[in-house]
């Protein structure tokens, strides 16, 4: 880990992920004293501030979005005299001098959150690099899009890295910043109980979902060129992915961790044609209130994708023949991102003869809304079993929320900023786990593009379309629901 950095200049400061998560992350880090009393939070945008009509807006952020129990003004008048502000349009290579003035002396280290269009990605870096604001005191750390295929991110990958080379590139997914997400390397890695049954030989099946209620929420122009697939499989799904397959790692450091997750993703193998199904919603309702379809929130027709199920396999010796069932989509049922470990059943059924019905164990990772972890197992219902021998699966819960009671609960974005000020990469995604995750999907846009698919419709507020529930049934498989 590196030293701490003295300063951080956030790019799209006044952004609606500025407003609605870096804000308030930042000030619940400062308010739980977590960053040092003389970093200095500089924010740049093309919108036209002052530094006090920019503490304006951090404080009705921070009124809005922040908890409604961290509201002490004192607190927040201490936050807000940390802030700075300067003006940037990022296409002016002049601009930058202004931006290096106002940020000064950056020998004490400076990190740099950079939201920002794609195409703004090499005139931006460029411009730190001629302002002097790219040194080696200098981290930076990447929001995605992160380009939307492999040759487009490899393309802003080598800007940045001939800038900034990979030890100071900190690529955001903010899904490796959750809780629960971090439970998952606790329990497979902290327990002997699970690690000896994580494989092939004892499990059938993985679930990973990641489904939204949500339609587009003003993201019509960015999301109809992006898709489900590139929106939330390349990135978030993936990695969830590489997380439950990885062998363990060495240590907990940045490396291990990273070294381990990319050999998931080169072993993931190439999509088969049946092995994919897209949609895109049509009306429905949501939570009993009626939706228009996709077609009339982006305002035109679209072949864009909205959901998407995928039956993946990792081909290698743990993961041999255990399919990873993948799925993601708007305009779904429930909101809803979980992880679904289905054992298989045990070898020998002594019940049977005795009317007892046994049922898998299955192991359920649940990220949001509620974060818990859930074991299913067999119990025996009480009574004489006179008239059969009478068997029940039962939750043994673990609710993050129950068990860690009194325990402030940390939102993504509050760790990765606090991992990028003091220099720690180990939740952050490295250029080769990014690339080998845009080649394997890639390979599927291409089998689309070849074999002319497009989404099927299905209902606002259903899980999708029925084609997905065949891509599971097929094998004798249900989605959990």
């Amino acid at each position: 880990m590196s030293l701490p950095s003295q300063t951080l200049l956030l790019f799209g400061a006044t952004g609606d992920l500025a407003r609605r998560m870096l804000l308030p992350s930042l000030y619940a880090l400062h308010a739980d004293g977590l960053i040092a009393p003389g970093l200095r939070i500089v924010g740049t945008a093309r919108s036209e501030h002052s530094d006090e009509s920019f503490r304006t807006f951090a404080r009705e952020s921070l009124r809005e979005f922040g908890a409604a129990d961290r509201q002490e003004e004192a607190n927040v008048t201490s936050f807000l005299k940390r802030l700075r502000y300067q003006p940037l349009d990022a296409t002016r290579p002049e601009a930058f001098a202004a931006l290096a003035e106002t940020i000064g002396d950056v020998s004490g280290g400076l990190a740099i959150f950079l939201s920002t269009a794609p195409q703004l990605f090499e005139p931006t870096i460029a411009g730190l690099r001629a302002a002097g604001l790219a040194g080696e005191q200098v981290r930076i750390g990447l929001e995605k899009p992160l380009g939307n295929d492999l040759a487009s991110s490899r393309s802003i990958n080598d800007a940045v890295n001939a800038v900034f080379p990979e030890p100071r590139t900190f690529r955001i997914d903010h899904y490796l910043g959750k809780e629960t997400v971090q439970n998952l390397m606790a329990l497979r890695f902290g327990n002997a109980l699970f690690e000896p049954l994580w494989n092939a030989n004892n499990i059938a099946h993985v679930q990973i979902t990641v489904s939204e209620t949500v339609g587009l929420e003003g993201r019509a122009g960015f999301y109809d060129e992006t898709g489900a697939l590139r929106d939330m499989v390349q990135n978030h799904m993936l990695q969830l992915l590489a997380l439950t397959a990885m062998e363990p790692p060495a240590n907990r450091g940045a490396t291990a961790i990273r070294d381990e997750k990319v050999k998931v993703l080169r072993a993931l193998r190439p999509v088969a044609a049946g092995d994919v199904v897209t949609g895109q919603y049509g009306v429905g309702a949501i939570a009993g209130a009626p939706v228009a379809s996709y077609r009339d929130d982006c305002g035109h027709a679209s072949s864009t994708e909205t959901f998407v199920a995928i039956k993946a396999h990792v081909d290698n010796w743990r993961w041999k023949g255990v399919p990873f069932y993948l799925r993601t989509g708007k305009r779904l049922a429930e909101r809803r991102s979980e992880i679904v470990v289905q054992f298989k059943p045990v070898p020998h059924d002594i019940f049977r003869e005795r009317g007892g019905q046994l049922q898998a164990n299955s192991l359920i990772i649940r990220l949001q809304p509620e974060e818990y972890v859930r074991l299913m197992v067999m119990a025996k219902e009480p009574g004489l079993d006179r008239g059969g021998l009478r068997l029940r699966q039962v939750p043994l819960d673990l609710s993050l929320t129950a068990a860690f009671a009194g325990t402030r609960r940390r939102i993504a974005y509050e760790r990765l900023l606090l991992d990028l000020i003091e220099g720690d990469q180990a939740l952050f995604v490295r250029r080769d786990e990014v690339e080998a995750q845009w080649t394997w999907i890639d390979a599927i846009r291409k089998l689309w593009a070849e074999s002319g698919v497009t989404p099927k419709p299905y209902g606002a507020g259903s899980w999708g379309p029925s084609a997905s529930i065949a891509l599971t049934e097929r094998d004798g498989v249900s989605w959990h629901e």
